[in-house]
């Protein structure tokens, strides 16, 4: 370590040195990649010509980021402590300069009902970080106290404040969500906020919690999940459509469906492992697709189905405006479309905590020991005697199950199925969103879902970027690129996701003692 750091802790020139040479090739490599593709862009201009835009200020960015990037990996990796070091001085410092920016927008703009609204969230920001350092944290503390002394006299080990208290605080301020929205914003206001943040991040949350069965407990690489989810979206869409289901009736159908495509995956993969199963699952996905886009007296191919009907509260009240059981019209309240998104966002949350009690539920019985025995080592979960085939058959026939009701929720919300709602990349931003929460565990894909899930709408929102980068600057081009560092930057340094747990649900929590006569000659 005498070449890395010095007395004082800090990284040593020769470090630096080899910090600031990998950056330059990185530069160098970032320019070449990014040139054709940020740098010179074609265009059309007035008279319809073929033109090139020029973005060598955009360019640099890019280069800078590859440059800075590189140089900080290099000195984190071999200097330990200088990133928390480092955390200390830029994250404060980027907190004054985005609040800075945002106060002036807000002023300048005069946006006092944002200003509002951001006043309001900062509040309770506050709140819940008061919440957490004087009453979870202390009471976490104290907990952990207690269990060393359970486990050491072989008791039963206190559950964890934040899984008592926490998880049910979240889930109030989900109720309250809409009311909020509605509150500070109007029923057209709130529409952003119910629709885009929150009904949009519930689904991939119960998307990657489905997944999460077939992946994160079973350990079976499955990267054509978003077939069960077509599955699901076109058996709403097609029985709504010629036989006019209710949107209740067709929820638990499109789940049966979607789970008996399941098994049928399941069967010619029995003998696939890693890389192989993975190509298997991705070539499915993919023969999905390619049915509905040509299958067209069935699917209406690219075009796609239009018209689905509405979801109703329990067949009593409706959501369309010529109804006279209309939801509006019943209570007295004027005519937006607020309300039905407000009702779905609470169907959809109803449907992740039935996602996630299923889940917990199952991880503790025999069939989710089985499905952890899977993950770890089949050729040992085979030697005990587990069944493996109707293990991965049930696991795969569970994911897509709720993969289906998605799929079914997805139809009624949008009125509009086509096959570019379920191409490959669906696929890899679920799967991304499980990994990046820790595979295994709940709570870590839930926030992984609303950092990938929330930051694209918001990345969709930002048009003051424009102002920064020019006219021509389009978010949603660059949403991809974001997250693909984002990861990287994840899995630097937290490898196993944000909340990464995948410990078995059964172990030896003390050593016990056992009979003399079990190890006699004769017992094994």
């Amino acid at each position: 370590m005498a070449n890395i750091e010095n007395s004082a802790g800090k990284p040593d020139a020769g470090l630096v040195r080899k910090g600031l040479i990998q950056a330059f090739f990185a530069a160098l490599l970032a320019f070449g990649m990014f040139v054709l593709y940020v740098g010179l862009k074609t265009d059309q201009n007035i008279s319809n010509e073929l033109v090139i835009v020029q973005r060598w200020g955009l360019l640099a960015i890019f280069v800078i980021i590859a440059a800075v990037g590189r140089f900080a990996v290099v000195m984190f990796a071999a200097t330990p402590g200088l990133f928390a070091t480092t955390m200390r001085v830029v994250v404060p410092i980027a907190v004054l300069l985005i609040v800075g920016y945002l106060a002036y927008v807000f002023i300048r703009e005069q946006l006092w009902g944002d200003l509002l609204t951001l006043g309001v969230l900062v509040v309770l920001a506050a709140l819940l970080g008061v919440l957490i350092k004087y009453v979870l944290l202390p009471a976490e503390e104290r907990r952990r106290e207690r269990n060393v002394e359970a486990e050491r006299l072989g008791l039963p080990l206190e559950a964890s404040p934040y899984e008592t208290h926490f998880l049910k605080a979240v889930l109030v301020a989900l109720l309250l969500y809409p009311v909020m929205a509605v509150a500070l914003r109007g029923p057209q206001g709130s529409l952003t906020f119910v629709d885009n943040f929150g009904i949009q991040i519930l689904i991939y949350v119960m998307l990657a919690w489905g997944l999460n069965i077939v992946v994160g407990l079973a350990g079976l690489l499955d990267l054509g999940y978003v077939a069960f989810y077509a599955v699901g979206a076109y058996s709403y869409a097609l029985l709504s459509s010629y036989f006019g289901l209710s949107f209740w009736v067709l929820l638990p159908l499109s789940g049966i469906f979607a789970a008996l495509w399941g098994v049928i995956l399941g069967f010619p993969v029995l003998r696939l492992r890693g890389d192989y199963l993975a190509i298997v699952t991705l070539a499915f996905g993919e023969i999905i697709r390619l049915v509905i886009i040509n299958w067209t007296d069935l699917t209406k191919g690219t075009f796609g189905i239009s018209g689905i009907a509405k979801a109703s509260v329990f067949g009593i009240w409706t959501f369309d405006v010529g109804k006279v059981n209309n939801f509006a019209k019943v209570f007295g309240l004027p005519s937006s479309s607020a309300y039905y998104k407000i009702f779905l966002f609470y169907v959809i949350l109803a449907l992740c905590m039935l996602t996630a009690y299923v889940t917990i539920r199952l991880r503790r019985m025999p069939i989710g020991r089985a499905w952890e025995a899977l993950r770890e080592d089949e050729i040992a979960c085979r030697s005990l005697g587990i069944n493996t085939v109707t293990t991965k058959l049930t696991a795969f026939a569970t994911g897509a199950m709720f993969a289906g009701f998605a799929g079914s929720f997805f139809a009624a919300r949008q009125g509009f199925v086509s096959p570019e709602s379920f191409v490959f990349l669906e696929s890899a931003v679920i799967l991304a969103i499980v990994v990046l929460g820790g595979m295994g565990s709940l709570t870590g894909i839930a926030i992984a879902a609303i950092v990938m899930v929330g930051g694209t709408e918001a990345l969709r929102s930002m048009d003051f970027l424009k102002e920064i980068f020019g006219p021509t600057f389009t978010p949603e081009l660059y949403r991809m690129l974001i997250f693909g560092l984002a990861m990287v930057v994840v899995m630097l340094f937290k490898p196993r996701g944000f909340v990464g747990s995948r410990s078995p649900t059964a172990f030896l929590k003390a050593r016990k003692a056992i009979s003399g006569s079990f190890i006699k000659e004769g017992h094994g």
